[in-house]
């Protein structure tokens, strides 16, 4: 009998609404860190570590063959549970996907909203998992190494530090918990329970790379549950969120933002502030926040309760259609400092460089071809500039402008 609950850590503030991140198998909640600062200034965020992974002990699942994810989700609950959590939102990886999906088909009583990141409702030929456990179990984890860069990460960013220490995880995981999670995914198969998924507003992110749950897994899903939106991020594989950060980033805050009641001031210039943050960026939040003097503070209160808490914030567009439309304005009245924010913005907003340029194309139809000259002009500026900034190399390189 399970006694013991898993490793875990809580960010965020206390009296925030609860948020629970799972990992991927052979990871552990470190692979969560790109999205943690973000994700924990509007939740109180619980990540948590697969049996035999980080620091989580691998008898928390059965090494006989028979665990399933039913039993992951079990631990969820009961870690909700320990911290008195009736509902929490939850977004899982892969394996940690398919537990917020048997959450939502199962106890979607529990499950406030779902985010389900680069997962399937069927991970492939059960045989296959069956042999990868017993391969594991004969040889250790570090059987798997030479075969992960190319399905967690694209080649550009499989050398980078982040890259470099998630494989440390897996080299560290303990051989019987990873194998039980690999038997736990042989016996998965939920395809006939998602349209039963009525209750549980869900989000569905696929890597446009990702040879371990490609793209069309990530659509079966979204289509069969109902009410379902996805994402497709490009330039990345696997852990998508690890090697794009930013759209997926986004995507989820403005998933588990969704619906906050932004009546009055204070909650639309919280609200605004978290999308401004989340589109723009940390670092261009920080100094604009820095440069605020008297004089300006506000506008600066006016663009982040109006700009970003009410339009920004609106459901009737997603972030990508609204990062189109606020380009060709800025083309169309010659904002060229605007519109070089604003074109990273669209990028971590999910466009790609070559979908920017046809934004830029189509401003030069109805904006005319100075703007739109000027606009490409300034478009290569920004990307040159986001590639001598990225220490591996272009983040997009097939699809440079």
């Amino acid at each position: 009998m399970i006694t013991d609950l898993p490793h875990h850590l809580l960010d965020g503030p206390a009296t925030a609404p609860p948020l629970i991140l799972g990992p991927s198998v052979g990871t552990s909640l470190a692979v969560w860190e790109p999205q943690l600062p973000a994700l924990a200034r509007t939740h109180r965020v619980l990540r948590w570590d697969l049996p035999g992974h980080g620091r989580s002990p691998a008898g928390l699942l059965p090494s006989d063959g028979s665990a399933t994810v039913g039993d992951l989700a079990a631990l969820v609950l009961r870690l909700a549970d320990a911290q008195g959590w009736e509902r929490f939102a939850y977004a899982g990886i892969s394996i940690g996907g398919a537990v917020g999906l048997h959450l939502a088909a199962h106890r979607p009583e529990r499950v406030e909203s779902l985010a389900v990141v680069c997962s399937s409702a069927r991970f492939g030929d059960p045989s296959a998992w069956r042999e990868r456990a017993a391969l594991v179990r004969a040889e250790g984890t570090e059987a798997m190494v030479a075969s992960r860069p190319g399905t967690w990460f694209s080649h550009r960013f499989a050398d980078s530090p982040r890259a470099i220490a998630l494989l440390a995880d897996l080299r560290a995981c303990d051989r019987a918990g990873y194998a039980a999670c690999c038997d736990a995914l042989a016996s998965y198969d939920l395809r006939s329970a998602l349209p039963s998924v009525t209750d549980v507003p869900t989000l569905v992110v696929a890597g446009r790379d990702d040879p371990a749950t490609p793209p069309a897994h990530a659509r079966e899903i979204a289509d069969a549950v109902p009410g379902a939106s996805l994402l497709e991020v490009a330039g990345a594989a696997h852990l998508a969120g690890v090697e794009r950060p930013e759209p997926v980033t986004a995507a989820l805050l403005a998933h588990f933002t969704k619906g906050t009641d932004t009546t009055d001031d204070a909650s639309r210039h919280a609200a605004g502030m978290t999308v401004r943050r989340a589109v723009l960026g940390d670092a261009h939040v920080d100094r604009a926040i820095a440069r605020t003097t008297p004089f300006t503070a506000r506008f600066q209160d006016f663009i982040t309760r109006y700009a970003w808490g009410e339009i920004w914030t609106g459901d009737a567009l997603d972030r990508r259609s609204r990062s189109c439309v606020t380009l060709t304005a800025l083309i169309a009245h010659g904002h060229d400092a605007e519109l070089a924010m604003h074109m990273r913005a669209a990028l971590t907003n999910g466009l790609t460089r070559e979908e920017i340029g046809e934004v830029l194309l189509q401003s030069a139809v109805y904006c005319g071809v100075p703007a739109a000259n000027s606009a490409f002009a300034t478009a290569q500026r920004v990307f040159d500039e986001m590639d001598r900034d990225r220490p591996d190399g272009p983040s997009n390189p097939s699809q440079s402008s």
